[in-house]
């Protein structure tokens, strides 16, 4: 194995959107850091079940005027 080519690997704290922690072992940062999550497991909707439609600019509103004769799932 060649030398002085792997990254250094250490320990990290990671912190969950809700405010809950845990230690790893990672390449990223340095040791002893805190990577903050924006999404975790605890609040993605592919994990959660739970999804939220965001309209932007009127796009769902338009969406929902040009498909409305179609019946079609939650109107």
């Amino acid at each position: 194995m060649k030398q002085d080519i792997h990254p250094e690997y250490h320990e990290i704290t990671v912190q969950m959107t809700d405010g809950s922690t845990y230690t790893t072992k990672s390449t990223w940062g340095k040791p002893g850091d805190v990577m903050k999550l924006d999404i975790d497991p605890k609040s993605h909707p592919a994990w959660t079940g739970v999804h939220r439609l965001l309209d932007s600019g009127g796009q769902l509103a338009k969406f929902k005027k040009r498909f409305a004769g179609f019946n079609i799932g939650n109107n």
